[in-house]
């Protein structure tokens, strides 16, 4: 992941394209540096591809790390897991639809990412908490 790739997942939050807090949406340069690494936990042996058949779903990512980061409740988690989910949808519903890219794919891969967080990301949620 660039940093560019930080400023634009912001920039698309700014502009309502995809969902995010509030704080995300108004964090510094440097407080996004600090806070996201895009797709995959920061210390996993295994980092997921930040495209889905040619979609760059790195932005669902981003914000993904910063509710992870700033959540302290379970529900916080789930909250974070279904905006990722639904700023993939987003972002494969804007990508340029092609024949041999069928959107289809693009949204059943989404799904197995959701679904992929949900069962296995409380280690990365919970990491660093300090009511744990």
């Amino acid at each position: 992941m660039r940093n560019k790739d930080l400023f634009k997942a912001r920039e698309l939050a700014r502009a309502g394209i995809l969902s995010a807090p509030a704080d995300f949406r108004n964090a510094t340069d440097e407080r996004l540096i600090e806070v996201c690494n895009g797709c995959g936990a920061e210390d996993s042996w295994f980092r997921p591809p930040e495209k889905i058949q040619g979609t760059n779903i790195v932005y669902a990512c981003i914000i993904h790390d910063w509710m992870y980061h700033f959540g302290h409740v379970i529900e916080d988690k789930d909250s974070a897991d279904r905006t990722m989910l639904n700023n993939m949808n987003r972002l494969i519903a804007r990508a340029p639809k092609k024949w041999y890219r069928p959107n289809k794919l693009k949204y059943a891969t989404a799904l197995v990412y959701y679904s992929t967080v949900v069962w296995f990301g409380g280690a990365a949620f919970w990491k660093g908490k300090d009511d744990m």
